[in-house]
């Protein structure tokens, strides 16, 4: 689409650069707004407004028609979306327990996963759909004069339907708002109870507080009984509750993990950037080559999708990038939560740092060798980077929810986190690109591979440094007003024990 909008076919590589990197740009600069909003406003609607816009631009984006529109589009998308971070908030929330969490956070990553395959595709399939069916939508004229609007049309469509599914069945999470009336809700369960197989019958909550047992007096202790119900309710009220500060966000382990998810992401995403020009590159002749000194001097890539008469690297590989994205999401689903529930998010978090370096230390040694082993060679590094990426985010992420101080700062905390690793993700490319064009020149390919193996390394130090906390609910303020109730209201505490704790006991 660049190059469609009348970039010169040798400077297209560099406006997608740009294009990227002012979305990075515009989320990081606007993620921490965003925490903050649905920190006061509440998650439902920050993201259903996000969504909105994403939906909007997107239209805009397909219909654009110069570089700058195409620019300020994308621009505005950055702007308008927090919803990462603001997601990963709602998922803490509704997900507390520590044991449950790495299967919790491997779902967001998983749906990404899978979009990544299918998007791409039915987005090029989509594309110029005049020039590639003319039997079907030669004839339009909407379509030849914008190309690339069908595409968008389609993702709209699956806003709309993400943005309906929300409104109607997406429970608040943030504390102090999800009591509140949601008409969303209201016109969801009317819906749903209109359909016979959507009717559901009433939840009962399995805790049932009667306020007397067997031995208590049928008239004399009810005027304790309401006293002690009241106390229960006015604890809260009589205790100030204290105000969240920026304090609060930037803990020393919040700062540490902060930094670490930067560091990450800008390695990752440098990765992800400078492999496919590694196997684009032109090949290299190393026997009888004066300007070829192995094993660290030598210029030559893979040479993928240079040649018509050879495609059958270009096809290997892209065979590759949908295999591993098929295994990706195994691993996401079913290797990542038992291995992280019986070895420690903490310990995975810190073997993969280690992997990564050797990672992109290996990488451009696999040009060096012959035959049909240097394709796998390659296949199973882009694995193991996938491998690593797929248990480094999702780690990062629960570490960094479980390090918040309290609640109330945790969409905020969140946000940080994205603004972080879009400014990783924007700077990280950049690096490695300019580290590759100096190499070349040079004629040491390995020169931009030991710049993403440095900072790889680098990443590493402060996983090092960083410990699991018992979790944001451990150091939440409630915690101290729930031991009052309890000193409170002991007579009823013993009866719940009896009933309620049994009863889950059980199951």
């Amino acid at each position: 689409m660049i190059e469609y909008v009348g970039v010169p076919q040798h400077e297209v590589a560099k406006w997608v650069g740009i294009v990227s990197a002012v979305v990075a740009s515009c989320q990081c600069a606007m993620a921490i707004p965003w925490g903050t909003a649905s920190d006061r406003f509440g998650r439902k609607p920050v993201i259903l407004f996000g969504l909105t816009c994403t939906m909007i631009f997107s239209l805009a984006f397909g219909f654009s028609r110069s570089l700058l529109t195409l620019i300020l589009s994308r621009a505005l998308l950055g702007f308008m979306n927090g919803n990462v971070g603001i997601i990963r908030t709602m998922v803490a929330e509704m997900v507390p327990e520590r044991e449950l969490q790495p299967r919790a956070f491997s779902i967001m990553p998983l749906v990404w996963t899978i979009g990544s395959i299918f998007g791409p595709a039915f987005g090029g399939a989509l594309a110029r759909p005049a020039e590639k069916h003319p039997e079907l939508f030669g004839d339009s004229e909407f379509l030849k004069k914008y190309p690339f609007a069908l595409p968008n049309i389609l993702s709209a469509m699956l806003f709309i339907l993400g943005i309906s599914t929300g409104f109607l069945f997406l429970k608040e999470t943030l504390a102090n708002k999800k009591d509140q009336r949601d008409y969303g809700l209201v016109l969801g369960e009317m819906l749903t109870s209109s359909i016979p197989c959507g009717r559901r019958r009433p939840i009962r909550s399995a805790k049932i507080d009667l306020g007397f047992d067997e031995t208590s007096a049928l008239l004399g202790d009810e005027e304790d009984r309401v006293s002690r119900k009241q106390a229960r309710m006015t604890v809260k009220e009589r205790k100030p509750k204290k105000k969240a500060s920026w304090a609060d966000v930037f803990s020393p382990q919040s700062n540490l993990i902060l930094l670490a998810y930067g560091l990450m992401a800008m390695h990752c995403m440098a990765f992800d950037s400078l492999l496919p020009v590694f196997l684009h590159y032109p090949e290299q002749e190393f026997e009888g080559n004066p300007d070829v000194k192995l094993p660290f001097k030598f210029a030559g890539g893979f040479g993928v999708g240079r040649s018509f008469s050879k495609p059958t690297d270009s096809q290997m590989i892209g065979m590759f990038y949908t295999l591993i994205g098929i295994i990706g999401m195994f691993i996401q689903f079913l290797v990542f939560p038992p291995a992280a529930k019986r070895y420690g998010v903490l310990f995975c978090f810190k073997v993969v740092s280690i992997i990564f370096p050797i990672i992109y230390a290996l990488t451009p040694f696999t040009v060096l060798i012959e035959g049909p082993l240097r394709n796998f060679s390659v296949f199973l590094l882009m694995l193991g980077k996938l491998a690593c990426g797929i248990f480094s985010f999702p780690c990062c992420t629960i570490l960094l929810t479980n390090s918040a101080a309290t609640l109330e700062v945790l969409g905020t905390l969140n946000g940080v986190g994205t603004s972080v690793s879009a400014v990783g993700r924007a700077t990280g490319p950049a690096i490695v690109g300019a580290m590759f064009s100096f190499g070349i020149k040079r004629g040491y390919l390995i020169i931009p591979w030991g710049a993403l193996t440095i900072m790889g390394a680098l990443s590493a130090f402060p996983v090092f440094w960083i410990f699991e906390t018992d979790g944001f609910m451990g150091n939440d303020e409630d915690d101290d007003d729930d031991d009052e109730i309890a000193d409170e209201s002991e007579d009823n505490d013993d009866f719940d024990d009896r009933t309620y704790g049994a009863t889950t006991r059980s199951k």
